[in-house]
């Protein structure tokens, strides 16, 4: 295997613009894969470290925003060396009119945020019988 085959990748943190961003500590922006069928989106967030109790998912204004807290507490004791950089994670999207924003779920297990979100009836395609006449 060649130092190209795995690679890790490096955490993105978030910018902190002056008068942008209210919340205290280091956020982090979790990778995102978002999945597409014919009556729903959904959407996949990971964020390691996050318990189920730490996730909040809000919807305001057409605006989906996904938080998850990490704890850095660590009874180890005093760290000598440090590779993984603990931080909480922050992600917003802006959905449009094709989701059903009534009808969005949320689920965690092992990190991984699972949005299930479903498409406006008007929005899922549909076949149209023809009949004879």
């Amino acid at each position: 295997m060649t130092d190209q085959e795995l690679q890790a990748t490096e955490k993105q943190q978030i910018a902190h613009p002056e008068g942008e961003f209210t919340r205290e500590g280091t956020y982090f922006v979790p990778a995102v894969d978002i999945y597409e069928n014919s009556k729903e989106l959904i959407l996949l967030a990971d964020m390691p470290g996050v318990r189920t109790g730490d996730a909040e998912v809000d919807l305001k204004e057409g605006t989906l925003t996904i938080v998850g807290k990490v704890g850095g507490e660590s009874d180890q004791g005093e760290p000598i060396l440090t590779e993984y950089r603990i931080g909480s994670y922050f992600r917003s999207f802006r959905l449009t009119d094709v989701i059903d924003q009534g009808k969005i779920t949320a689920g965690m297990s092992d990190g991984v945020l699972k949005l299930t979100m479903p498409k406006v009836e008007k929005a899922i395609p549909r076949k149209i019988a023809i009949s004879a006449d």
